[in-house]
């Protein structure tokens, strides 16, 4: 059953389970959707009740997640337009060639390609190559300290998403978007860590952010980061 609320100027839509348990839990997932799992004798006025007093930290929580999804650009891949790398803007420079390559040359990304049709591809191959490499060595001395926890993520993988940053599936299984190459090597360390964190944490629980802001004290700086250049 969906139903929704009134906050301010902020209306905020949720979703009600009922189910065996004996008190109501709310959870706001990375989609930013609002989550109740009430006791099977709950009426829908208590329920609101519940979520008026609880309305601040949901919309805390949507603003949180809503950092982790990314912003869609506009490109054309032309000579001229600027592309992010590692936090820094670059300047495309593009050549036709009949040998295809692409390699970073000062304050510029020259692409050479056969046609200007393959620009973009070579440029997204380009950008996942990059960050399998710089993922894979950026993870491994973070996973190393997260073994104190008697914890390790059983994969790392890269997969794009359209509304976050990155996950941990209950498996362990961390996944990271692509695009998060193009932030600065601290937002990226901010991300792993968080996901590394879900292994310990499931929810965004006081606890889970104690045990974040023990692993990297100055997250809220990338977190910030990450929003402006990205999100």
């Amino acid at each position: 059953m969906s139903a929704n609320i009134q906050f301010g100027s902020k209306q905020i839509e949720f979703r009600v389970e009922y189910t065996d348990r004996k008190t109501l839990g709310i959870t706001v997932t990375p989609e930013m959707d609002v989550l109740v799992k009430a006791p099977n004798d709950s009426t829908m006025p208590k329920i609101k009740e519940k979520l008026q007093k609880k309305a601040a930290w949901i919309l805390k929580q949507q603003s949180f997640f809503l950092t982790f999804h990314p912003k869609a650009t506009d490109r054309k891949y032309i000579s001229g337009e600027t592309h992010l790398y590692l936090g820094r803007q670059y300047i495309l420079k593009v050549d036709e060639s009949d040998q295809e390559s692409i390699k970073l040359k000062g304050k510029f990304i020259e692409v050479k390609a056969r046609n200007k049709s393959r620009v973009k591809d070579l440029i997204k191959s380009w950008y996942l190559e990059r960050a399998r490499s710089k993922f894979h060595s950026t993870a491994q001395p973070l996973i190393e300290k997260f073994k104190k926890y008697n914890v390790e993520p059983s994969s790392i993988v890269l997969r794009e998403m359209a509304t976050r940053w990155g996950s941990c599936t209950p498996k362990g299984k961390i996944i990271l978007n692509p695009e998060l190459i193009k932030a600065p090597k601290g937002c990226i360390e901010y991300v792993i860590i968080h996901e590394l964190c879900h292994l310990i944490h499931r929810d965004h629980t006081q606890r889970f952010i104690d045990l974040q802001t023990k692993e990297m004290k100055d997250w809220e700086k990338w977190k910030g980061k990450l929003e402006r250049l990205l999100a």
